[in-house]
Order: C-alpha cells, then structure tokens, then sequence
C-alpha cells in the first residue's frame, strides 16, 4: 500500500514536470515560426 501512494507521488511529479516542460516548449516553437515567417516575407523594393 505504502509502495503505490510512494509510485502515485512520482508519477504526479513527473508528469507535472512534463507539462511545465510541454508548456516551455510550445512557447518557444511559437515564437521560432513568428520569427520564421517573419523572415520568409518578402522585402518590398528589392
């Protein structure tokens, strides 16, 4: 019994990390494909 609540406890801890981790990832990939297609625009008068 104490084994399982001790396997609960780092199964929600990991899987936090995994969403802060998810979360901190889809940010930046966000802000990688503004900057991406900000790049790929072309420059008027060139």
């Amino acid at each position: 019994m104490f084994e399982l609540a001790i396997i609960g406890a780092w199964a929600e801890f990991a899987l936090r990390w995994l969403h802060v981790v998810t979360a901190i990832a889809w940010i930046g990939s966000s802000f990688y494909f503004i900057a991406l297609d900000l790049g790929l625009r072309k420059v008027p008068n060139l």
